[in-house]
């Protein structure tokens, strides 16, 4: 009996422990350098915005955040990476809208997006831009409507690769609209860009990062921005909402780790990305690309992420949306 209760009370005391172990880890963290995977080559926007908040973890948490560029697979391969990672908070995801765009339009990957990330948090929110070549006759969404509708099958709408963000935000448009589009997938954002501004194609939603300055200097018309309110960066632009109700489509960023990693470690990381997103450094670095900072919890991060899996899941499987 006595040595039964001299081994309930170590367990006990072994119990008891636990939280502060925890808290010591999260304290302690990180005290080696920190991995960022971004699925994408260099110089792209989930890149360009990963490595200012890479900087800035470095200097608040005193240990380098790399930025690895692991690009594949729309993405896949390095989300993958960081799955089959120690879940220490020593590799970590740069988390896009197509990790929640994959889930559906991939018929087979090694990992649920939803069950083996843990989300973090969120770093942005980011528009699309429906644009036309400027000697496209519509110049409002209205216009654009009816004389879609009066020439059905005859406007081509680009985008960076099937099942890509722009390519399904356009998707959400035709359903939404009754309108026939035939989409043109291109090797990438910036090629697709070309062909317009040249008027091979006739309209893209496209990110900021690529139409903003086109835009601006006149090249490219700007029909309206996608998200559910007007862009910062173009405030005379209309929303699709303000002609076709309930229309919404963004891009978000942000960042995600193994599951099961300390909610201590991801509570940690939660505090210092919100606190950088406050920064008016990496507001205008944001700023330059179009995007809003968008701050979550991680249990809102995590609905977000659901949500847009739902979302843009529906609207893969009605348009029949494949995997180049």
């Amino acid at each position: 009996m006595k040595r039964q209760r001299r081994r309930f009370l170590q367990l006990a005391a072994s119990a008891a422990a636990l939280p502060f172990a925890h808290a010591a880890r999260a304290q302690a963290y990180p005290s080696s350098p920190v991995r960022i995977i971004v699925g994408f080559p260099p110089g792209g926007p989930t890149d360009i915005a990963a490595r200012p908040m890479g900087q800035w973890l470095s200097e608040r948490l005193g240990q380098q955040f790399i930025i690895e560029n692991r690009p594949g697979a729309g993405s896949n391969i390095g989300t993958e990476a960081v799955v089959r990672a120690s879940p220490d908070g020593y590799t970590l995801l740069l988390a896009y809208s197509s990790n929640a765009i994959n889930a559906t339009l991939y018929d087979k990957l090694n990992f649920n997006f939803i069950r083996d990330i843990a989300p973090v948090a969120s770093i942005s929110r980011e528009t699309t831009i429906m644009v036309v070549n400027p000697s496209f006759p519509a110049k409002t969404i209205p216009e654009f409507i009816a004389y879609a509708k009066a020439n059905p099958g005859k406007i081509n709408f680009a985008s960076g690769g099937n099942g890509t963000p722009p390519h399904v935000v356009g998707e959400l448009f035709k359903m939404m609209t009754g309108v026939s589009l035939v989409h043109v997938p291109y090797r990438g954002g910036a090629p697709a860009v070309t062909d317009l501004l040249g008027g091979q194609v006739q309209v893209m939603f496209a990110s900021p990062s690529i139409s903003l300055e086109h835009v601006r200097a006149g090249k490219l018309r700007a029909l309206a921005v996608t998200t559910a309110t007007r862009s910062e960066a173009l405030p005379d632009v209309p929303t699709v909402g303000d002609f076709l109700s309930g229309f919404e489509a963004s891009v978000w960023l942000g960042v995600g780790a193994p599951k099961n990693t300390s909610a201590e470690i991801i509570g940690k990381l939660n505090k210092e990305i919100n606190a950088g997103l406050a920064d008016p450094n990496i507001k205008a670095r944001l700023a330059d690309m179009g995007s809003t900072p968008l701050v979550l919890s991680p249990a809102d991060f995590g609905t977000l992420i659901a949500d847009d899996t739902e979302k843009w899941g529906k609207v893969i499987r009605a348009a029949g949306i494949k995997a180049d």
